[in-house]
This record gives C-alpha cells, structure tokens and sequence, in this order.
C-alpha cells in the first residue's frame, strides 16, 4: 500500500512558512501585517507557531473585504 504525500487540501494547519509560501507574501510581510495587527490568527503549541485552514481562510475574507472598502467614506 503507497503513502500519499499530504497536499494542502488534507492539511490541517500552515506553519508561517507555508502560509507566507501560499498567500504569495514575504515573511517580513507577515511580521509587518501582525506586528499592526492584520495577521491572521494563529495557535501556539509550545515555540512551534501554526495557522489554520480556518484561520487563513478568514484573513483572506478580511484582507479582501479592507481591500474594497472605500478609503475616504467621509469625505
């Protein structure tokens, strides 16, 4: 019986890594966006950092729906 390899679909979680490999942006990126507070929201399990599917897929939406709001409402 072959192992598959597990693909991003079976995945549970992203390590930073990935999920800066995935989303097409630089690790300093993703420093920069949770260092403002617009990163994702990630889970902790001892020094090892993870983002989930769930987690990933929000920031998306988020980033998505900022991007189309109109930046001068007011004026």
């Amino acid at each position: 019986m072959a192992v598959k390899p597990s693909t991003a679909s079976e995945r549970a979680a992203f390590t930073i890594k990935e999920f800066c490999e995935a989303h097409r942006i630089s690790e300093a990126m993703y420093f920069k966006l949770c260092k403002v507070g617009l990163g994702p929201r990630v889970m902790r399990a001892g020094r090892r950092v993870t983002i989930s599917m769930e987690a990933a897929t929000d920031w998306r939406r988020a980033r998505e729906h900022a991007s189309q709001a109109p930046e001068n409402a007011a004026a």
